[in-house]
């Protein structure tokens, strides 16, 4: 009676894992995950503010980065609670409902996120390549037709997710290896068959996350091109210097996100702790660093900044 009750419960909740080994200095370990929450949501919301209440800032590159933040913002949001609950109170339990809502908008959100850095590479292409077509192309209701067109596709894209996990069966330990929920680690512990699964999740990700990469790249390859027709060479760098920060944001969530799709793929010839350790970064990272490089990067928004700080 005792076994079939415990398959029972595992079959209707799933375990988060922190960081396998280090139990006893999980209050140690969530100093720096807290600082990382912080740093990431007043960053976000200090630029998110500026950018609605300085009319100086209403142009296509600060919309797009408002965009941007609105996403990193919703990605920490989606993760804080079950991180902080493993690592402050230990409570390591979620509900199936609960996970799945928490895949559904962790992959939203990044797959929304990837859409805005394409829609920023080609607001970069259109201001140094075409830029006295630049306020003709970039209209505001033509920005939030094409951030509309992006978030449906997501929704289209991701909606299906948490269907084709529940149609699938849990009967082991349902123990995931991280203190979130993901589509790829929890279909792992089905005893179903998850061909389906992973055809779709791999499919989604080329036509989305991938033709985002190559359309950015794309995008650069015509940036490059007219840059270095350009004769002035202090127009050149003047030119390339607009593109600092947007590089330094796709550095962040590609390499992060690559770096973690490929432990994720090869487990067996990595550390066993690197797989979560790349979880972290790929989750964490990237909302924290992006507000910090814009801020150093754009003087324009870090004169604001400093400004609004100084009233």
């Amino acid at each position: 009676m005792s076994a079939v009750n415990d398959t029972k419960f595992s079959s209707e909740v799933f375990f988060l894992t922190g960081i396998p080994g280090q139990e006893d200095i999980y209050l140690w370990i969530s100093i720096p995950f807290c600082l990382m929450y912080v740093i990431s949501i007043v960053g976000n919301s200090i630029i998110l503010f500026i950018i609605k209440t300085d009319p100086s800032l209403h142009e296509p590159m600060y919309i797009f980065l408002s965009m941007l933040t609105v996403t990193d913002l919703g990605l920490s949001i989606s993760t804080i609670p079950t991180t902080l609950a493993v690592f402050l109170f230990n409570s390591r339990e979620i509900s199936l409902d609960a996970c799945f809502a928490q895949l559904f908008f962790i992959h939203l959100l990044s797959f929304i996120e990837s859409s805005v850095l394409l829609l920023m590479a080609f607001d970069r292409f259109v201001a140094i390549s075409i830029p006295l077509r630049y306020a003709s192309i970039l209209t505001l209701p033509r920005i939030a037709k094409m951030g509309l067109v992006f978030v449906l596709r997501g929704m289209a894209v991701i909606f299906p997710l948490p269907f084709l996990l529940r149609r699938l069966r849990y009967c082991q330990a349902n123990v995931l290896s991280h203190s979130y929920c993901l589509h790829q680690e929890v279909m792992k512990l089905a005893c179903s068959d998850i061909t389906v699964n992973s055809i779709y999740g791999l499919v989604i990700t080329i036509s989305t996350v991938v033709l985002d990469l190559l359309l950015i790249l794309l995008s650069y390859v015509m940036i490059l091109k007219t840059v270095l027709s350009i004769t002035s060479h202090a127009e050149c760098i003047k030119a390339l210097q607009t593109c600092v920060s947007h590089l330094c944001a796709v550095l962040l969530v590609y390499t992060s996100g690559i770096g973690f799709s490929i432990v994720q793929r090869f487990p067996n010839s990595s550390s066993p702790l690197l797989p979560i350790l790349m979880g972290y970064v790929y989750l964490l990272v990237p909302p924290m660093m992006n507000p910090i490089v814009y801020s150093l990067k754009s003087k324009h928004l870090s004169a604001r900044i400093i400004r609004a700080f100084k009233k």
